[in-house]
């Protein structure tokens, strides 16, 4: 009986290819392409916005030491401590040369310590998973002293299923650091 049923739908199966001309749309090749454009842009597009993504963390970083130099200038000769600079002041300083890729007015953090001649030691900012500025000062030290200024900025990153070795802090973010070491010179 269940080979009787077997044979009649194979026999059927067989009518029914005769009848519809399947046989010429599997030898079609007509939207084959647009088919396998499909399947492959998906992938390609995540690895092209992964690729332009990291190559702006990447600019944003270098742009960070940029300004993160010219504005240690401030300190090294003597100017922020002339002119009576705080902690705020000098950001807005810092600020001011930093490109259109940043938020400056809630992301830069300014970290200045004087190390004197002591071993300058870096405590990690990260505390579970997120940037802890507690421990920030804004100490640009006298004449001849050492110092260390530091510029952290949370950069977001939006292709995270790529660049997974990219993020560092909670929330898909990159801790962007960017460090000055100098002597300061001998200002009045």
């Amino acid at each position: 009986m269940m080979r009787a049923l077997t044979t009649t739908a194979a026999g059927g199966l067989r009518r029914l290819l005769a009848r519809v001309p399947l046989r010429r749309l599997i030898h079609h090749q007509d939207g084959a392409s647009a088919i396998e454009f499909s399947l492959v842009a998906l992938p390609f597009l995540a690895l092209l916005f992964a690729i332009i993504e990291t190559a702006i963390v990447f600019l944003a970083g270098q742009s960070l030491e940029t300004a993160a130099a010219s504005a240690s200038r401030l300190i090294l000769t003597g100017q922020a401590q002339t002119q009576g600079l705080t902690a705020t002041s000098f950001k807005t300083e810092v600020c001011k040369r930093l490109t259109a890729l940043f938020d400056c007015a809630g992301g830069i953090y300014v970290d200045v310590k004087n190390v004197g001649f002591a071993p300058a030691t870096a405590a990690n900012p990260v505390k579970d998973g997120a940037l802890d500025p507690s421990g920030f000062k804004f100490n640009p030290g006298g004449p001849g002293e050492i110092v260390v200024m530091k510029l952290y900025y949370q950069w977001p990153i939006y292709v995270s299923l790529l660049n997974t070795g990219l993020t560092d802090l909670g929330g898909s973010k990159k801790l962007l650091v960017a460090t000055a070491a100098f002597r300061n010179e001998p200002f009045q």
